[in-house]
């Protein structure tokens, strides 16, 4: 049975991971800040980047999968990262490495597919870069750099943030010339229960499979929120249509595990 380490599962996307996970596969997690409940968890360890060496925890735990969701101070993030690498060269190991559209922010003019070059102009893309590079020194058996657009859905951070903007009345910011694509939380976390499950490796896009303005994904989403006259504040950030995209080409998920801009617009409201 797969033995996964889930590290950062206190974090929204990581604890939406081990939900999904820990049904299928002895998976554990790691938590920083002090939980009462995760401590009582047997399948929680507290482990905190800034102080500790995360090879100690993987030395006694022998994960064979590592998701990586970690936030937090980026020095330390590349620390952890190029120490998990070292153990992952000598153990029977793979790191699931959840990266973002952002490693492509620098080109405007298409979107971005598994294999193109990455290049970014933000801070926090230049940091997700330098991981997947080290990653990509690996064979391609050891590692999945799972690039992530956007997260929605009706728990998300991104949706509560909308509701409390609305409900503050202070303006929403909305970028009418950049055109994306996106994902819900429900999606992401059973592609990623795919990829394990079958041994994928590599490089994967998953975002859905149709493109939309950023603009008119936030108006949408509102109105089916029913949100009632929203404030939006346009930023203008070039003066043409600017992509932001990462779409499949060479890894192609099953068409179960695909999803629409319709469909994520659809996951903001609970059923």
């Amino acid at each position: 049975m797969k033995k996964i380490l889930i590290i950062g599962a206190s974090g929204f996307i990581g604890n939406a991971l081990y939900k999904e996970l820990n049904s299928y596969f002895d998976t554990y997690g790691t938590y920083r800040t002090d939980n009462k409940l995760l401590e009582k968890n047997q399948k929680f360890f507290q482990y905190d980047m800034e102080l500790e060496d995360i090879s100690i925890l993987l030395d006694n735990l022998k994960p064979t999968i590592i998701i990586s969701t970690i936030r937090g101070n980026f020095n330390s993030q590349l620390d952890v990262h190029q120490r998990i690498i070292n153990w992952i060269k000598v153990h029977k190991c793979k790191l699931v490495f959840v990266s973002s559209a952002n490693v492509f922010d620098s080109f405007s003019n298409y979107p971005s597919y598994e294999y193109d070059k990455t290049l970014s102009d933000s801070v926090y893309g230049r940091f997700k870069i330098k991981i997947e590079n080290a990653l990509m020194r690996l064979p391609t058996n050891k590692y999945v750099i799972a690039r992530v657009p956007m997260i929605f859905g009706a728990t998300t951070p991104r949706v509560q943030e909308l509701k409390t903007l609305h409900d503050l009345k202070a303006p929403i910011e909305v970028f009418p010339n950049v055109i994306i694509n996106v994902t819900s939380i429900a999606k992401f976390t059973q592609q990623i229960h795919y990829i394990i499950n079958r041994n994928k490796k590599g490089v994967f896009h998953l975002g859905s499979t149709d493109l939309i303005y950023h603009l008119d994904l936030i108006k949408e989403i509102c109105d089916t929120l029913q949100l009632d006259d929203p404030i939006y504040k346009q930023v203008y950030d070039s003066n043409s249509d600017r992509y932001l995209a990462v779409l499949p080409k060479d890894n192609k998920l099953p068409k179960n595990l695909q999803i629409t801009t319709q469909e994520v617009i659809d996951s903001v409201v609970v059923n």
